[in-house]
Parts: structure tokens; C-alpha cells; sequence
């Protein structure tokens, strides 16, 4: 990988009771094509008597994509979806004008022991766009395009890349993929992707041009093209990217927009709790952060 501007680290971050490492947004580095938020869920080991409960709390201007690598995540919004989320499959959300969901255990995992470990990412609409109706989509982990070359399998979880094209339905011209080594190998990209890139170690290591990248961290390529790296025997990567908006995007919470009246208005709805409820877990919710009452 050449021309690497930033090298971003994960920082921890509090979802409620759940820790994540944090990647984007970053002081240096608000986003990356149009993928503006990225956590790094666990690894996690929960008893028991522990579960991962996110509880109902809104969107608005952005799609959500969920990637499990362990665990299993129930997903329900007031679209009416309920879906259970696995590893390999890809959920879909696209918050639009506004949307309201909750992430939990499952009902018949709530008392066992269980391991969490995932990608939870946000994708800006464009302008045009982040009015839309909200829309949900899941798609299984057998309709996600996957192929080897050579001791490389290769997944593309979202967008296009490299002549394939994957079944989540985007907004706007990006790529996110899923690149394992078994042995030794050197990656060729060359020129097949477009727009900005970046490029997440979860597992092992990568070497270019003589500098050894680790674990948990995001490389940031300077000018969008990734070209020759080896990654080290058992790594796993993601790389990500897109055409970047013309627009700025104000983030504020759960809330993306071009406008930060648009903010502010979602804002005080969520304040107001005049969002509809999600049938089935209507008595909770994340009320809106004190500190960013202003």
C-alpha cells in the first residue's frame, strides 16, 4: 500500500454498557469516501447473565451496515423488521428522513455464554438522498460475492470492486471488502478501486515498503489508490472507500446531515420522544446525550 497519510489507531468508546474501539470519525479524518462512523465491536465474552442491548434510539441521513464476525444481534426498527443478525450477513438501514431501531441479544441466547464481534459502520447519503423514505434490507451470507486468488479469499460486502458488483443495495459509488491470507501473500489493487481508500488490520499484519502495520489499526491512503502490500499468514483486512460528497456533513449523535437545522429539528424530536415506537420494545430508550444539549 503505498502513499499512506494517516495511520488512525482504535480509541475506546462507550455504546451504553458495551465497549467498542472507535476508527472513524477522527479529528484528522471525518471520512473516508462516504463512510463517516466505524466501531469496532469486541471481542467479547458475555455470561450468562450479561447481553448486548443497544436500546431503541434514531437515525437520520445515513445507511447502517452491521457485520458480525461472532454473535448473533436481533435488529428491530419501526419499519416493522425484526431480523436476527449473524455472522457473514450484511443489514442494511437506511435512516433517510429518520428511523428508529434497537440491537439486543436474542430472546433464546440471553442466558448462555456468548462471544460478540463485529463491524458496526455508517454510510452518508447524498444530499439529494438523506430525505428518503427509510428502507431495511438483509442480506444473507451466501449472496455476498466471494472468490479466491490463489491463498486469498476475497468478500465484497458492499458496492463495487474488481468487476462484481455486491447485492446490498447503496446510495451512492463505494466499496467495502474482506481480504484473508492463509500463507504469505502479496495483495495487487492496482487501480480497481475509485475515490478515496482506507484500509482496517482486524487480524495479523501487512507490510509496505518496508514499514510492518499491526492490528486495530486504519491506514488512510493519501491519495485514494492502494497498490502493492503483503499481508503476514492468518491476517484478515478490510478495505473501504468511495467517491467523496462535494458537500460538508454535520454529525451530531445518531444524526448526519448537510443541514444542521435538519440536525436540530431530529434533534428535538427525539427530546419530544414523538418518533413512533418499535412494536415490541416500546418502553426503553437512549435518551439524547446532556453534554450535547446546547
Amino acid at each position: 500500500m503505498s502513499n499512506i497519510s494517516l495511520i488512525i489507531e482504535e480509541r475506546a468508546a462507550s455504546i451504553g454498557k458495551f465497549m467498542v474501539g472507535r476508527l472513524l470519525p477522527f479529528r484528522e479524518k471525518r471520512m473516508v469516501g462516504p463512510f463517516i462512523f466505524i466501531d469496532h465491536m469486541g471481542p467479547a465474552k458475555l455470561s450468562d447473565h450479561e447481553n448486548f442491548d443497544v436500546l431503541p434510539h434514531p437515525h437520520i441521513g445515513l445507511s447502517t451496515l452491521t457485520f458480525l464476525f461472532e454473535g448473533s444481534i436481533q435488529h428491530r426498527d419501526t419499519l416493522g423488521n425484526s431480523v436476527e443478525i449473524k455472522p457473514g450477513a450484511v443489514n442494511w438501514m437506511t435512516a433517510g428522513k429518520w428511523i428508529v431501531h434497537s440491537e439486543r441479544t436474542p430472546e433464546y441466547l440471553r442466558h448462555s455464554d456468548k462471544n460478540m464481534h463485529g463491524l458496526q459502520i455508517w454510510v452518508a447519503l447524498p444530499k439529494d438522498l438523506e430525505r428518503m423514505e427509510p428502507e431495511f434490507f438483509h442480506i444473507d451470507a451466501s449472496k455476498i460475492p466471494s472468490w479466491a486468488e490463489g491463498d486469498l479469499q476475497l468478500k465484497l460486502i458492499a458496492g463495487e470492486a474488481f468487476g462484481r458488483k455486491s447485492a446490498v443495495p447503496v446510495y451512492s459509488k463505494l466499496f467495502m471488502l474482506e481480504i484473508k491470507s492463509t500463507t504469505q501473500q502479496t495483495v495487487h489493487i492496482g487501480h480497481e478501486l475509485f475515490g478515496e481508500a482506507g484500509l482496517y488490520i482486524l487480524e495479523g499484519n501487512i507490510e509496505s515498503e518496508g514499514n510492518t502495520y499491526h492490528p486495530k489499526q486504519l491506514l488512510v491512503a493519501k491519495e485514494g489508490q492502494l497498490c502493492d502490500f503483503v499481508m503476514a499468514p492468518g491476517s484478515t483486512i478490510y478495505i473501504f472507500g468511495g467517491d467523496p460528497f462535494p458537500e460538508e456533513r454535520f454529525i451530531d449523535w445518531n444524526f448526519v446531515a448537510t443541514d444542521k437545522e435538519i440536525i436540530k429539528q431530529a434533534k428535538q424530536k427525539w427530546m419530544d420522544q414523538a418518533f413512533d415506537k418499535i412494536k415490541g420494545d416500546e418502553t426503553e430508550f437512549v435518551p439524547y446525550p446532556a453534554l450535547n444539549k446546547k
